[in-house]
């Protein structure tokens, strides 16, 4: 089984370095890796340019268009059977992908396969918070109210990320969060309870640190799944009380602090769920 992991990356000329010689670490060696630069204008390329001596290595270069669409770009350039994803401030434990291959090649049918991690944050361990906790199998449900599923865990079918159209392109953040709602409202979610990744949190250029109200995606690609999905009738209520909550919140916290960014569409879709 070849695996393709892609690595999207801008101006982390700093960090990009650790996270492909994770890969290039990996237990596992049937791999190719793809390393898009999302537009940098720092010394990404020239981090990187030893690296590409490994043949396993490709990397491409765009114009600044955001981490899904550099996801998308990758997932096009790519060969293997399954897609894994690295966020370039993350790096691998040396058997994350040995572990997810035996668990694919053991159980008929994986699509979609995520395993637990381990937070470092200004350098040290954090402990996730109980809200936090990963879940595998039918968890369309347990995926409406945050994102749990890292991008940085996740190895999925290559077929099955084309079939549900990959990572949407218009959200410049929870574009995880979109894509694992697609997911896991067809397939079943595979999961394995063990750390085989660190995830690094704290800097400035993370997403989550660079955007207010982030709920604001989450409405958005929730309201999105209710048109995509022919959901039973207990799925979209939950759905829309989840949508109903996340927008009253936005709305007082708007208010709050006197930006009305995106107020009229979110009281717009409050509406259309009240009914």
């Amino acid at each position: 089984m070849k695996v393709s992991v892609i690595i999207p990356t801008h101006n982390r000329q700093h960090l990009i370095e650790r996270s492909v010689l994770s890969v290039l670490k990996q237990t596992y060696k049937n791999i190719e890796v793809i390393i898009v630069d999302d537009g940098s204008t720092d010394e990404t390329y020239f981090k990187v340019k030893k690296l590409l001596e490994d043949k396993r290595v490709q990397y491409i270069r765009c114009d600044n268009k955001g981490v899904s669409a550099a996801r998308n770009l990758g997932a096009a350039c790519s060969s293997g059977d399954y897609l894994a994803f690295l966020d370039s401030d993350d790096e691998w434990l040396k058997y994350k992908l040995e572990k997810q291959v035996n668990f694919i090649e053991s159980n008929r049918d994986v699509h979609c396969l995520h395993t637990n991690e381990q937070w470092i944050r200004n350098g040290n361990k954090v402990n996730q918070r109980k809200i936090h906790q990963k879940f595998g199998g039918r968890i369309f449900e347990k995926c409406l109210s945050l994102c749990f599923i890292s991008p940085s865990t996740v190895m999925i079918s290559r077929d099955v990320f084309l079939e549900v159209g990959g990572f949407d392109e218009e959200f410049i953040v929870c574009e995880d969060f979109d894509l694992w709602l697609k997911l896991s409202s067809l397939y079943e979610i595979h999961y394995i309870d063990e750390v085989l990744i660190n995830k690094y949190g704290g800097h400035e250029d993370q997403l989550s640190m660079k955007y207010f109200a982030m709920d604001y995606w989450r409405v958005k690609a929730l309201a999105n799944i209710l048109v995509l999905r022919e959901l039973g009738q207990s799925q979209v209520e939950l759905v829309k009380k989840s949508i109903i909550r996340k927008c009253e919140v936005l709305i007082q916290g708007y208010k709050k602090h006197e930006n009305f960014t995106n107020l009229s569409e979110v009281q717009e879709i409050l509406n259309d769920h009240l009914s």
